[in-house]
Parts: C-alpha cells; structure tokens; sequence
C-alpha cells in the first residue's frame, strides 16, 4: 500500500471513528454559527433558506436488498434521506414514524431513502426493516463513506440518526440530528415540500 493510499485510509478510519464515538445520541446543537447559511431553531432542526443551500453530494450505491440506487434520479421531488443502523434503538424509536410519512406521502413527490451504516451485514438491516414496516430503499454503508462525502460546515449528517431533507433541485434544505417522532419530521419535510 503506496503512502498516500495509507494517509487516506488512516483519514477515513479516523473520520469513522469520530463518528462512531457521537453515533447514537440524543442530538445536540450544531451550527448555525461561523460563515455558515443555516440555522439551529430550538425544535434541533436545521435549516438553509432557498438560494443559500449546498448541493447534496453523490449518494449512490448498493441497497440493502443488492439494487443499485442513485438518489440524483429523484431530482425534482423532495427526498428524506435517514441515517441509521439496526443497531441504534433512537433509530428503532423513529422507524415507526418514518415508515408511517413515508406511506402517506407516496405518490406526492416525496421520497424517502434510507443509508445503513455500520451494520456488519445486510441481514441486521434486511431484518430491521421488515419488522418496523420500511418500504423505501436504503443505501448500505457500512463504513460510512456516504456520509463524508458532505462537506464540513453544510447541513452534513453528523449523528446516528440523521435526518435531512432535500429540495427539489438536489440541495440540502433541512437536517435534525435525533431521533425524530412523525410530528418533528412534518416539520421538515412540509415547507420544502410547499416550495415552488
């Protein structure tokens, strides 16, 4: 393995491990601070007003199910993407939820994709979804790489869970860094969706 190649994986491991160490709780204040164009309201949601939003990076792959997914191909709709892991009970908490918005907002230019990290295999995660009743698509990154392809100091997913929302035009609009209940992800997903 050539120097640059180990400086790279030393980089990554260590990006993993930071996030590793934050996984799993209870959210936290992140930033609306510095040069940044977002800002935290007190509800833990973070948002970007239209014109100030950073592009979503490529969030392509393999599902958990063995398909190949590329989220620039729901350009035009609003898509929730979450991160989780089988794992994570926050995320087993919010599942519920995900999976009741996610079937009532079928159909009305909104879809929802799932990222699975840190599972060791895809039959945790396979598992995890039949039993809360998760009928979108999810991503399985099990090292996390999506995930640090956001730029720091954008509405990046920092915790497990993550929630974001993206616009229409593939940017991102909103992020919470919690477990959300089906009222708190309304809140999101509603004022991206009624944008024209």
């Amino acid at each position: 393995m050539s120097t640059r190649s180990r400086a790279a994986l030393l980089s990554a491991m260590a990006a993993v491990a930071a996030l590793t160490l934050s996984a799993c709780g209870k959210g936290g204040t992140s930033g609306g601070g510095g040069n940044t164009n977002f800002v935290t309201g007190n509800n833990g949601i973070a948002t970007a007003p239209v014109g100030k939003r950073d592009a979503a990076p490529d969030l392509s792959g393999t599902t958990i199910d063995g398909k190949t997914l590329d989220v620039a191909s729901f350009k035009g709709q609003v898509v929730v993407v979450n991160v989780w892991g089988s794992w994570c009970s926050p995320c087993r908490e919010e599942a519920k939820y995900f999976a009741k918005v996610s079937q009532s907002y079928a159909g009305k230019g909104v879809q929802f994709v799932g990222i699975n990290t840190r599972d060791t295999s895809t039959t945790p995660a396979v598992n995890f979804e039949k039993e809360h009743g998760i009928t979108y698509p999810s991503l399985y990154d099990p090292t996390g790489k999506l995930m640090l392809r956001f730029k720091k100091g954008t509405l990046n997913p920092q915790l497990i869970p993550s929630t974001l929302v993206i616009d229409r035009q593939g940017k991102v609009a909103a992020r919470a860094l919690e477990a959300l209940d089906d009222t708190t992800l309304l809140k999101m997903l509603q004022p991206v969706l009624a944008e024209k």
